[in-house]
């Protein structure tokens, strides 16, 4: 791939100006040859090949940041979801498998690892009932392990019985780290129309459509493209998309050229770039902001979810212009604890959780990085995640929730996360409720428009 001079100078500007990186570095490892008929001998053969396969990933990408000056925040590992390995085992045992994953992230230091995950989107599996009821123990017990659950697909419709245990596992994941505000649902999130190939925490695994192991890698840059707005504030939509666009596309190109020397030099195949405005709680690192730099008063006010679907729609369109393989979720994070301008807007009372539902609609994820007082429902907690999966399954695109239920807390208090996970305010939550709805239990019927065969 042919990089200008002035690409070159453009891309250093923005890193050292603009807050431009790399957000992550994902190798995903395929586990399935590590079965075996005894539990302790596969968590034995998975971390012996997560360490033999990732052991070179930390080293080359630093390699990579010391020859070009970009920073790559995050390297991390996705495997095989972890309910496919463990077959008809106890949850204890199912734990067993998140210790080898965590010893293994410790040896060879990548910061996360994800897979600890089961696609129960039409049914539970033996080895699904198992591995769900453990994640709570599981996230308690680790520190790096991340956990996903995919409870409904436009294909397959919702599955509410799923919906209804997520709702308990999350207070419970939540009480077991107490101490830490319930910091161990930072690293569980609840999907709809999980991708295979996502690079980013905590819903990264390594999908059974992928190759023996692939490199992917997630773009940022939230500052950078606030930057290209600020020079176009008065300008007209055509104008400030053109620019989100052309933004976009010299970003992408970046991942690109760190996705396919990482490839190159771990001699494994390079799989997607994904595009996503990944905040950080860095001021100037907010998505919350770009909104604003559009001319909304505050993130939250009216017009937030049309300035999102502008800002969305064009850093899609130059992405893919950028990469021939462009994946995972790609387009605008909102993480609420994770982004300075979003946590202002709480702050503010601009920004609600409903709001942060409509906006969902137009957006990469969800309802991201939430927290909610400690003593809110289970029931409520799922009927939240039905709300956000139901947008997903209805308009054929990847939604997720990932809230935390902190104990103790209340409407108003902030619980601090540290690093990246930043810090989040209490969010009010709708006091009426929804438990006889969930307890319906069943599956939600796909839509009509999933018919397309």
């Amino acid at each position: 791939m042919f990089i200008s001079p002035d690409e070159i100078t453009q891309t250093v500007r923005m890193i050292q100006e603009e807050h431009l990186d790399i957000r992550t570095v994902t190798l995903g490892i395929n586990l399935l040859d590590c079965v075996t008929e005894d539990i302790k001998r596969t968590s034995e053969k998975i971390y012996d090949k997560i360490c033999r396969t990732g052991s070179r990933l930390v080293p080359v990408c630093r390699s990579i940041e010391k020859e070009m000056g970009i920073p790559i925040i995050n390297k991390r590992i996705a495997v095989t979801p972890v309910s496919l390995l463990v077959g008809n085992v106890c949850p204890e045992d199912c734990v067993m498998i998140a210790r080898s994953l965590e010893k293994a992230a410790e040896e060879i230091g990548v910061n996360f690892i994800g897979g600890y995950t089961a696609l129960v989107h039409k049914g539970y599996t033996n080895g699904d009932k198992s591995l769900v009821k453990s994640i709570p123990q599981a996230l308690n017990e680790t520190e790096r392990v991340c956990s996903s659950v995919n409870v409904a697909t436009t294909k397959a419709g919702i599955n509410m019985d799923a919906i209804r245990d997520m709702g308990h596992l999350i207070k419970k994941a939540a009480e077991l780290s107490k101490e830490t505000g319930g910091s161990a649902c930072a690293r569980l999130v609840v999907f709809a129309n999980a991708p295979e190939d996502n690079p980013f925490m905590a819903g990264a695994f390594h999908g059974i459509g992928e190759p023996e192991c692939v490199i992917n890698v997630g773009v940022s840059g939230p500052g950078v493209v606030k930057s290209a707005i600020e020079k176009v504030r008065d300008k007209d939509f055509t104008v400030l998309a053109e620019t989100i666009k052309k933004t976009a596309f010299k970003i992408t190109r970046m991942g690109q050229l760190i996705a396919q020397e990482a490839s190159r030099n771990m001699g494994v195949p390079f799989g997607i770039v994904d595009l996503s405005l990944a905040p950080t709680p860095a001021i100037g690192d907010s998505v919350a902001r770009i909104l604003e730099e559009m001319g909304l008063e505050c993130c939250g006010a009216h017009g937030t979810t049309a300035a999102l679907a502008v800002l969305n729609d064009a850093v899609k369109k130059g992405g893919t212009m950028a990469s021939s393989h462009v994946g995972g979720l790609s387009g605008a994070f909102i993480p609420v604890s994770e982004d300075e301008g979003m946590i202002n807007a709480v702050g503010m009372g601009a920004l609600s959780l409903e709001k942060l539902e409509a906006m969902t609609c137009v957006c990469s994820v969800g309802l991201d990085m939430i927290v909610v007082p400690g003593d809110t429902p289970a029931s409520t907690i799922s009927a939240i995640i039905a709300d956000e999966v139901a947008i997903g399954v209805v308009n054929n695109k990847t939604t997720a929730v990932r809230i935390i239920p902190a104990p103790g807390k209340k409407v108003g208090d902030v619980v601090d996360f540290g690093g990246l996970l930043g810090r989040g305010p209490v969010m009010k939550v709708n006091p009426f409720g929804s438990e006889k709805f969930i307890e319906r239990g069943g599956r939600i019927p796909a839509p009509i428009h999933s018919l397309r065969n």
